[in-house]
């Protein structure tokens, strides 16, 4: 146990000369090298365990707890290599840097949350909260009063509690431990299960904003008596009053000063300094009171305006702070973990039992919440696991009791590995839950939807001028008061970390306070794609209009999309093409980023989806539109021949249906892509004919605004001439199907030097610059009919599958 007394040594510190304060011992040369060798063990450590846990979508702060118990007296600290890196004399150093990351982690997380969205909460959020402190406290007690009942005192003769005075402290601390909730960890794991934007992603999201505002307030209001200070009332009195003068004296003199500045572009990289020294000063000025430093520091970043200037400089500090700065400070308490001394208790097994049964209080609280508020059982148990997420209070608070002898080695290592194992297992059950409960949800096709039953289209965009496009797109659907329309306009953001906490408080489209020249660049984006929207649903009652800001990484943000889908239960998603048209008539890439989220999307989506290939289509002024449905065959075409159907009805559309049969060479059927799907094929020729022969019956021969016809193609020469001959005629939109399940030599041969396979070898075709159409595209993928098979980066060589 040599190794694992060390860790508890005290250090001195000798002044030689106390009375000169800058003339001491040469740090860097004698700590200087230890230091940096101590940081970078730590930071590396993290970093390697996080990349390792990131497909289970775990926060930091795991990873780094990890590191730092890798390093304990249980595994590598106790070897004489650990020993020599992490001396007892170079504690004090350690500590020092640790607690400057831990103050800049506080100014982080104070400018991740939104002082607005904080005080305009809702009910139910508050609610939540204030269960999810009160039964945990009064249930964290109890169960300290357990282990403490069990304890037994070692051949060290060590007390379970240092002090019997401070009984009543422990008790306080545990149970403050037990309630604290980490708001910046449940957005991450949200953000990374890609809840974030459904309904249990608001919720939880709120709550915990609230919770870990209340926490702030408990951990100001109650540290300070921890230290047996007789001025400590005058201190508790002393932080508050300062916390009131900076939010309603010193943030809106701030705010001024800073939308002033930039207003006037006169903000630049060298002034984030004077920021970040601003943390330092109200650090200081907390502790001085006799809180705590951190206090200061997240007040400061609390009161920081939101808008252009936070998105600033989050973005300059976010990767320093919590890649090189923070991380030491969870190291060194995951360091300070020692489980020998608790395997060493002759009733150990109930100290492990309570280890996994301190994540239950706040699963009760959130419970009970739920019954008042009528929500489901299992969004009350959701949300109660997402609330467990500890952050960077419950870890000070319990180094706090540590370090001023408040709880003992043994009460400071259990409640460290349970704080371990809530936040390790909480994006692993909530995954679990709610996985299971969307993928039972099935979603109608449009093709099977009632002509008197709502459409609900979930319309993804990058930028206004997508906006405007997909507005007459959604125009032409015909939204009437037996059919209506409702639209969920969402603005997709490519993200950096940062990000998902930053706009977590501000997922749907809000008023904007402060100078409009302050908001970012997405913010006003979203302002502009509400207002394109909003002019749509104003101007028909059919129509229903939410706007959503969607902030993810563009590799992974399908599955938002997937989940707002899911959620909302729309029968289509309308996505953008990567392409626009220039001023020369030819479509050339705004970001081929696009072109990845749409065949991601494509892939595995759990409605239907169409992609949308403007051609001048956004720049019309009505809804008079000529509309040409080419209809092949297979499920994909019968669901675009839906779509046409419905925007045929509009009194101002004119729609001709051309059905192309293939004969002859074309009719030739590929083996690789058909393999023994024979049977199917020729239901799907069934289903076709059903389909078609009731559009005829239905609409063709009661609407003299509707032509129908019939083509034979042969080869592929004849479909591109049939394609050349057709576009002669000048049509403002195509609809066709992007094909899946055709098995036909032709297609499949095309496929091979598709540039575009998203758009289906007709929908590529019409596409092309040497086709030379000016018509718009809408390309229409259903829902069940086997999706693109394609690999991670396609070639202009890479052979698509088409599956049924």
């Amino acid at each position: 146990m040599a190794e694992a007394d060390a860790y508890n040594s005290c250090y001195i510190s000798v002044a030689s000369n106390p009375n000169r304060i800058w003339e001491s011992d040469d740090v860097l040369i004698k700590q200087g090298p230890s230091l940096s060798l101590q940081i970078a063990i730590g930071v590396l450590a993290s970093n390697f365990l996080y990349h390792i846990l990131k497909p289970l979508n775990q926060p930091r702060i795991v990873a780094e707890i990890l590191a730092g118990f890798l390093f304990s007296p249980l595994l590598l600290g106790r070897t004489k290599e650990m020993t020599t890196i992490f001396p007892t004399a170079s504690i004090l150093s350690i500590e020092t840097y640790a607690n400057l990351g831990l103050m800049t982690y506080a100014f982080v997380c104070g400018m991740e949350m939104n002082l607005d969205s904080i005080l305009q909460v809702r009910k139910k959020a508050t609610s939540m909260a204030i269960f999810g402190i009160l039964i945990p406290m009064l249930i964290g007690m109890s169960f300290f009063n357990v282990i403490q009942k069990f304890y037994e005192e070692p051949t060290t003769h060590l007390k379970f509690l240092e002090d019997d005075k401070h009984k009543t402290k422990a008790y306080l601390f545990w149970s403050l431990v037990v309630t604290f909730t980490g708001f910046p960890m449940v957005a991450h794991i949200l953000g990374n299960l890609k809840l974030l934007y459904t309904r249990i992603g608001k919720d939880a999201l709120s709550a915990a904003m609230i919770s870990d505002i209340f926490g702030w307030i408990l951990f100001t209001t109650i540290i300070p008596f921890s230290s047996n200070n007789v001025k400590t009332l005058w201190s508790v009195m002393g932080t508050i009053i300062f916390v009131l003068l900076c939010i309603f004296l010193l943030r809106p003199l701030i705010a001024r000063f800073i939308h002033k500045t930039i207003d006037q572009e006169k903000w630049d990289d060298s002034q984030l300094l004077f920021v970040l020294m601003g943390a330092f000063v109200f650090s200081y000025i907390t502790d001085l009171l006799g809180t705590h430093s951190i206090v200061g520091a997240f007040v400061y970043g609390l009161i920081l305006p939101h808008g252009r200037f936070t998105d600033f400089v989050m973005g300059k500090l976010e990767n320093f702070v919590c890649g090189i700065m923070s991380p030491i400070f969870f190291f060194r308490s995951g360091v300070m973990v020692n489980l020998v001394r608790v395997a060493q208790q002759k009733y150990w097994p109930v100290m492990v039992l309570v280890m996994l049964f301190l994540s239950i209080p706040k699963v009760v609280s959130t419970l009970v919440a739920s019954f008042f508020f009528d929500m489901p059982a299992r969004d009350g148990v959701g949300i109660g696991l997402l609330l467990n997420s500890k952050g960077i209070l419950a870890l000070l608070v319990l180094n706090i009791a540590r370090d001023r002898k408040i709880l003992t080695e043994v009460a400071f290592s259990i409640m460290m590995c349970a704080i371990f194992l809530m936040t390790f297992t909480v994006p692993l059950f909530v995954n679990i839950i709610y996985r299971k409960q969307y993928n039972r949800y099935k979603l109608i096709t449009i093709e099977k939807l009632r002509i008197d039953t709502e459409l609900r289209v979930l319309t993804c965009i990058h930028n206004n001028s997508h906006a405007i496009s997909m507005v007459n797109v959604l125009k032409a659907t015909n939204a009437t008061v037996i059919s209506p329309l409702n639209v969920f306009g969402v603005h997709l953001v490519d993200a950096t970390e940062h990000s998902t906490t930053l706009y977590a408080t501000d997922m749907e489209h809000s008023t904007h306070s402060g100078a409009q020249n302050n908001l970012t660049r997405s913010q006003k984006e979203l302002d502009s794609i509400y207002n394109t929207f909003n002019s749509l649903a104003e101007a028909c009652i059919a129509i229903r209009f939410e706007a959503f800001k969607v902030v993810s990484d563009y590799e992974t943000i399908h599955k938002d999309i997937f989940s707002l889908a899911e959620h909302k239960r729309t029968s289509l998603i309308l996505l953008p093409f990567h392409k626009r048209q220039s001023v020369t008539g030819c479509l050339e890439t705004t970001n081929e980023a696009y072109k990845d989220v749409n065949l991601n999307v494509l892939r595995d989506a759990p409605c239907s989806v169409a992609i949308f290939v403007d051609r001048g289509l956004g720049s019309l002024s009505n809804t008079n539109l000529n509309i040409l449905m080419l209809f092949v065959g297979g499920p994909d075409d019968r669901e675009a021949l839906a779509v046409a159907w419905r925007m045929a009805k509009h009194p101002e559309n004119q729609l001709s249906m051309v059905r192309i049969h293939l004969l002859g060479e074309a009719a030739e059927v590929d083996i690789l892509a058909n393999g023994e799907n024979q049977n199917d094929e020729e239901r799907q020729k069934m289903l076709d004919d059903e389909y078609v022969d009731s559009f005829r019956f239905k609409a063709v021969y009661n609407d003299d605004s509707i032509t129908y016809s019939e083509e034979e193609v042969h080869n592929d020469e004849e479909l591109t001439s049939l394609l050349h001959e057709l576009d002669c005629d000048e049509y403002d939109l195509y609809i066709v199907g992007q094909g899946s399940g055709r098995s036909s030599m032709i297609f499949s041969k095309s496929l091979e030097w598709s540039d575009n396979p998203e758009l289906g070898v007709v929908g590529d075709m019409l596409a092309s610059n040497s086709f030379g159409t000016k018509s718009s595209i809408l390309v229409v993928q259903q829902f069940g009919s086997g999706g693109l098979m394609f690999k991670q980066n396609p070639t202009k060589e890479d052979r698509c599958e088409l599956l049924l």
